[in-house]
Formats: C-alpha cells, sequence, structure tokens
C-alpha cells in the first residue's frame, strides 16, 4: 500500500517547469490584476494631462483677465482726469458766461446813456416834414413862413421866435421825390413847446411837426403807437413820452413789447 502511494505522488506534485510553463505565467499575457491597473494608471495619465490643459487654460485666462484688470485701471484713471478737466472746464465757462452777460449788461446801460444823450440833444429840435423844397432857399425863412402860414401864429410871434441852427435833412433828392424834412433848434424851449402845440392845425394835409429823437428812440415808438391806439380805444387814456408808455398814469411794461425797459 506504501508502493501504490508512492506511485501516486509524483501525478500530483508539480516541478519548477512545470510552474514555469503555467498559461497565464508565459511570457507575452498579463493577469486581469495588472490589465486593471494600466487602464487605472492610463486613465490618471489622461486625467493629468486633462488637467495640464485646463492649468494653461486657466494661466492664458489669469493673464488676459489682469491685462483686462490693468487696461480698465488705466480707462479708470483716464476717466477721471478728464472728469476733473470737465469740472474746471465748466467752472470756466460758468465764469466766462457771468462775465459776458455782465458785459453785455453794461454794454446796454452804456448805449441806453448814449441814446439818451442824444435824445438830450435834441431835446430843443423840431422836425418839419412836407414843406416843398426850392433851389437856393434860406431853411430858416421857409420855417418861420410855414409856421405863420399853416401853424396860424401871429407874425409878431413868429419874429420873435429864435434859431439856433435850421437845415435840411440828408442829401438833396429828385425833384420828383417827397421833400427832405427841415430840423429847427430852437434857442427858447418855451418857443418849441408853444410851436408844436400848434401842430393839431395840420390834420389832415401833408404836413408834420414833430420832436426829433435818435433813431433807435424812433423804432420803439413806431412800436408803441398801435399798442397805445389799442388803449385808447378801449377807453384808456395812454401817453407816450419819448420811447415810454404810459397808460392811465402807469408806465406799461411788458417784456416783449419794451425790452429796452428791462
Amino acid at each position: 500500500m506504501k508502493k501504490a502511494q508512492c506511485a501516486a505522488s509524483p501525478a500530483k506534485s508539480e516541478t519548477p517547469s512545470s510552474k514555469r510553463l503555467r498559461p497565464a505565467d508565459s511570457p507575452g499575457t498579463t493577469s486581469p490584476a495588472g490589465k486593471d491597473i494600466a487602464d487605472i494608471l492610463e486613465s490618471i495619465d489622461k486625467r493629468l494631462s486633462s488637467f495640464d490643459a485646463r492649468l494653461s487654460l486657466v494661466e492664458i485666462l489669469h493673464r488676459e483677465f489682469k491685462c483686462l484688470r490693468e487696461s480698465l485701471e488705466f480707462s479708470q484713471q483716464q476717466v477721471e482726469t478728464l472728469a476733473a478737466e470737465n469740472a474746471t472746464l465748466r467752472e470756466s465757462v460758468k465764469c466766462l458766461t457771468e462775465n459776458v452777460t455782465q458785459l453785455n449788461r453794461e454794454n446796454k446801460k452804456i448805449k441806453e446813456t448814449v441814446i439818451d444823450l442824444q435824445a438830450r440833444s435834441m431835446r430843443d429840435n423840431l422836425v418839419f416834414s412836407g414843406i416843398p423844397e426850392a433851389a437856393g432857399e434860406d431853411a430858416e425863412t421857409t420855417v418861420k413862413s410855414f409856421i405863420k402860414t399853416h401853424l396860424k401864429l401871429p407874425e409878431d410871434t413868429v419874429k420873435n421866435i429864435v434859431f439856433d441852427r435850421v437845415h435840411r435833412l440828408g442829401p438833396i433828392r429828385a425833384a420828383a421825390g417827397r421833400p427832405r424834412p427841415i430840423v429847427a433848434k430852437f434857442g427858447h424851449f418855451k418857443q418849441n413847446e408853444h410851436v408844436k402845440s400848434r401842430g393839431r392845425e395840420l390834420k389832415g394835409t401833408d404836413f408834420s411837426v414833430n420832436d426829433q429823437f435818435p433813431k433807435e428812440i424812433l423804432e420803439r415808438r413806431r412800436v408803441l403807437f398801435p399798442i397805445r391806439r389799442g388803449f385808447i380805444q378801449k377807453g384808456s387814456r395812454a401817453v407816450i413820452a419819448v420811447d415810454r408808455l404810459y397808460v392811465d398814469g402807469q408806465l406799461h411794461r411788458d417784456p416783449d413789447i419794451t425790452p429796452w425797459l428791462y
């Protein structure tokens, strides 16, 4: 029996050669566990490569963000600089505007002063319009004759009228044209007023006698005449004194109609 066991035992024992000749351990083959590890390593390698790519992208984005931030900070500085310059310019413009406004006020005041002085220098003057013009005439004689004939003042009164100067206005016109008006500067203001008061005698004729005014005041009076007429039609008492309209004793002021009063 022992022999039988000994005979059978060689079939069960494994020699070193038989171990090397196992299919699983033969060269060129990989065990399932080794294959899993390789796949895991390959997956890790791929993930690392992907991570490196993402990291590179993050670095690029970081650099771009840094450049953008620097550009934004520079732009912000420029905006602040421009805002400061703009504030300075606004202040300068405001100052200049105030200066121009002040100069305009002063200029208007000076202009009104000049107009007033011109008007005062003409206060003794009367303008006679429509008197026929003759060659070589003496203007003073013509005016005195007109006062006597058309204003119906006594001859003695006319002889006593004193003129400082009498002359026709403007250059000589064509014979067919309207005669030039005559300006007469009276030596006495009361004589001026007396002659002017007789102007009602000229109603319905081509003649007129009026105070002499600077061009600017004449233009203002042309504006005021129709307004005065409207107040009179409404039953109010309206009077024009130089370039001012008084209605029922009160100065009529309107920034659109009488801007020279403001």
